[in-house]
This record gives C-alpha cells, sequence and structure tokens, in this order.
C-alpha cells in the first residue's frame, strides 16, 4: 500500500504494563510499525495470515474503529494464545487517520504453529 507521508501514532503496551509510544506511517500495518521500532511482535508468516504470533489486544475504544475481521483473520485469531474480545491481528490492521493514537497491548505469549516439531 501506498503511503502518504501522514504519520500517526501507535501505542503498544508490553505484558507487564510498560508502555511506549511510537510514529506508525500511513498505510504501514501495526505489526510492521512494531517491527520498525524493535516492539516483540512476532509475525512469523510476515503478514500473509498463516500464523497469529502477531495478536494484539485492541483498547476496546479503539476496537470499534477497526474494519471487521476476515474470515481468514478470525481462523487464525482461534490459534492465538490468551484470544480476548478485542483481539486482532497486527499484520491486519492498517494505519490511517481514525486509528492515530490507537493502543494495543501484548499478550504473555504466543503460539507459532509455523514452527516445525523436532
Amino acid at each position: 500500500m501506498a503511503q502518504s507521508g501522514a504519520t500517526y501514532k501507535v501505542t503498544f503496551i508490553d505484558p507487564q504494563g510498560n508502555k511506549r509510544t511510537v510514529d506508525a506511517p500511513e498505510g504501514l500495518s501495526v505489526m510492521e510499525v512494531a517491527h520498525h521500532n524493535d516492539i516483540d511482535v512476532e509475525g512469523a508468516c510476515e503478514g500473509s495470515l498463516a500464523c497469529s504470533t502477531c495478536h494484539v489486544i485492541v483498547a476496546p475504544e479503539w476496537f470499534a474503529k477497526l474494519p471487521p475481521a476476515s474470515e481468514e483473520e478470525e481462523d487464525m485469531l482461534d490459534l492465538a494464545f490468551g484470544l480476548t474480545q478485542t483481539s486482532r491481528l497486527s499484520c491486519q490492521i492498517r494505519m490511517c487517520k481514525e486509528l492515530d493514537g490507537i493502543t494495543v497491548t501484548l499478550p504473555a505469549a504466543t503460539r507459532n504453529m509455523m514452527v516445525e516439531s523436532k
């Protein structure tokens, strides 16, 4: 997705409750924003909707502002550790003006189904 040059804010809350607010260029996914800022969001499938390792918990006041999850995202969320009513995959949340200031919490753990058992 092309970026317009606009920049917004995302606040990440780690499992210990520490908050970090970072710049989020328009059009990037919340997962990409996390990766660009060394925030511990895995994203094993790199945003291809093949895992749930980029699972985040969206603050309730922001959840209703998101577009509905696709059926594919819902299927992957079913595999997420610590699923909540406001869980989403951060690879599916694209930054835009309406989401400026969004807050997401990182779950205490992730479940990576892409790693082969030895």
